[in-house]
Formats: C-alpha cells, structure tokens, sequence
C-alpha cells in the first residue's frame, strides 16, 4: 500500500466567496481573519487598529475583502479578494500552500517576492532580482537558524511558513 500527500491537498468544500457574499460561511472567514490579525487599518495619526469581534457580521464588505487582500499577500497567493479553495486552506493554516521548493538557482516572480519579505525581516540586503543566488541562501539560512528551523537554504514547507510571519505592518 502507497502513501500519497493527496490529505495535503484535499479540497475543503467551503463555498467561493467574494464581495457581497452573505452568511455563515463568511462570519466563519470572518473570524479567521481577525484570529491572524489580517482586519487591520490605520487611525487618523496613523497607528494601527484591530477590531474586535464587531468585523464578525456574516457580510462580506469592503472590510472583509481588503482583510482578505492582505492575508492573501501575507501567505503568497493572488491578491483578488476572492475566498476559493486555495485561500481557505491557507486561512486554515495560516501558512502558504502548494508553494514549490525554492533554492539555490530558482528564478522568477515568487523568488523576488521571497527576497522582499527577507529584506523586510532584516535578512536579506542584496539585490531584489528574483534570481535565488548566494545573498538569497544566507538570508535563508538566517532565517531558518533564527526560526529553529534545520539550516539547509531550501524553501519548503516549513521555511515557507515563516517567511509568511514576518511582519509586513509597519504603522
């Protein structure tokens, strides 16, 4: 008998929900959404301010959607405000999902995204050209030492996860 990952990437059969959106299964995204911190706006003088339950109201407004945008950036998906499968499951987990490994000589999009929140977290001061080069694996390792983490320089799940909390508020 074989083992697949298939569980890790089990759909949840959560409804899609977007903008306008009415009931339950919104109150539910809701109150993930305030759990990771991601209902977040600024004041007048420009400090941070978390709500409280009152954002829990099963209706899916501009609130929810611009808390949906964020934490879609945090954990490195399409920014669209959309709640379909891909989002749940990293809601539920508070984490990236379906990320490739990315190491030494990985290029693109995703690489330059990486180095940025690096550069963020204060581990990575090298150029921002999505190309994973030497700067890129130190950071890395940086990170992964810093996080307890087996210091390899490769992005897997785990790395993945933490590059996803580095904070990215700055108010």
């Amino acid at each position: 008998m074989t083992f697949t990952n298939e569980a890790a990437s089990a759909q949840l059969n959560k409804p899609v929900l977007k903008e306008g959106s009415k009931g339950d299964a919104v109150k539910e995204l809701q109150k993930l959404l305030l759990k990771w911190g991601a209902f977040v706006s600024l004041d007048n003088n420009g400090a941070c301010v978390f709500p409280g339950e009152e954002v829990i109201d099963g209706v899916f407004g501009p609130k929810t959607k611009n808390a949906v945008i964020f934490f879609q950036g945090k954990v490195f998906l399409v920014q669209d405000g959309i709640v379909a499968d891909k989002t749940w499951r990293a809601l539920f987990k508070n984490a990236p999902v379906d990320m490739p490994i990315l190491k030494k000589d990985s290029k693109g999009e995703l690489v330059k995204k990486v180095q940025e929140r690096l550069e963020i977290g204060d581990y990575y001061n090298g150029k921002i050209d999505g190309d994973f080069g030497n700067s890129t694996e130190k950071a890395v390792k940086a990170l992964q030492k810093h996080t307890g983490l087996p210091v390899d320089g490769v992005i897997g799940d785990r790395t993945w996860f933490e590059v996803s909390q580095i904070n990215t508020i700055f108010c």
